[in-house]
């Protein structure tokens, strides 16, 4: 039985965790990242705190690499960075995807606003995948 999306909560489905670099990080680190950890973006942070200024993901690295330049994270990252309550109903993290043209979304803590896990597209196919856990 497909569940429904105003039923499951992100933090039900998001990967837990963050990957992450400094918006100094040259693109090879970036790049370094998402191929040790096998993931298709990485959060840019900003400043000191742990807030995401940015969200780099595999497309802009591709992009960066065809180009022959060596940006910065920060300036690799083409991806807003799209945040979304971690106690949201997974309907309007679609809705938010679907409206900004984005495959990642940065989870928060509802109450510090901090990133706590990283919600994609794949995790929300997961829920119609004939093999899905029961929600």
């Amino acid at each position: 039985m497909t569940p429904s999306l105003t039923q499951v909560r992100v933090r039900d489905c998001m990967h837990p965790g963050i990957f992450s670099c400094s918006g100094d990080a040259p693109l090879g680190e970036v790049a370094g990242i998402m191929a040790k950890h096998r993931v298709h973006a990485v959060a840019v942070t900003g400043g000191d705190d742990r807030r995401v200024a940015a969200v780099a993901s595999d497309l802009d690295v591709v992009g960066a690499a065809a180009s022959g330049r060596e940006p910065t994270a920060i300036q690799v990252a083409a991806t807003e960075p799209l945040k979304i309550s971690a106690d949201a109903p997974v309907r309007d993290a679609a809705q938010l995807m679907t409206e900004h043209g984005v495959a990642h979304l940065v989870v928060v803590d509802p109450a510090s606003g901090y990133p706590i896990g990283i919600l994609s597209t794949l995790d929300l196919a997961a829920l119609y995948a004939d093999d899905a856990r029961e929600w």
